[in-house]
């Protein structure tokens, strides 16, 4: 059987049209800026009122983790909420950290049956992390992921935002 399509566009991650769409979240849950702010925008209040009944059940959501919401008024079926690290010279387990939003989102997006998915570019903005260290742990534990399961995923959309990222996947998604 062969795997899902790994594919990057430069778009907004709030309007493709698939079964899921993964959010760099912060640990509150309660949306913020950058893409978090975006999809909690465009998607309306139930996001935001699942997030809460999360975050009174298990308090947040650690870095790393990952759970997952309705979608609200987005293309999609659900969001996936992930806080990736904050960039601190990568000596705090940052790549780790990076490396479990990916691969904690794509087991949520399994067990819940979703055949497509879209990644932003988690971490990369006002978390500062550096742009090219995070799209190799990105594509790195994308395909780390997929060959230790089985999976349902059909298709796996990196979604950037700008230029730079656009070309830093591009570049890695030809190796």
């Amino acid at each position: 059987m062969e795997g899902p399509k790994l594919e990057v566009i430069k778009g907004d991650i709030t309007k493709q049209e698939v079964d899921t769409i993964v959010n760099a979240a912060n640990t509150s849950l309660l949306g913020g800026g950058g893409v978090d702010g975006a999809i909690h925008r465009a998607g309306g209040p139930a996001i935001l009122e699942e997030c809460k009944q999360i975050r009174a059940k298990q308090g947040g959501c650690p870095t790393g983790e990952a759970v997952i919401t309705t979608a609200g008024k987005l293309p999609a079926k659900y969001v996936i909420h992930t806080v990736g690290p904050v960039w601190q010279g990568g000596n705090q387990n940052e790549p780790e950290l990076l490396a479990s939003c990916y691969s904690n989102s794509l087991r949520l997006a399994i067990e819940n049956d979703v055949k497509s998915i879209a990644l932003p570019n988690i971490s990369t903005g006002v978390y500062g992390y550096p742009k090219a260290k995070a799209a190799e742990v990105a594509v790195r534990a994308t395909n780390e992921f997929l060959q230790q399961h089985a999976s349902s995923l059909e298709s796996i959309i990196f979604v950037c935002f700008d230029d730079e990222n656009f070309m830093l996947y591009e570049e890695l998604l030809k190796k």
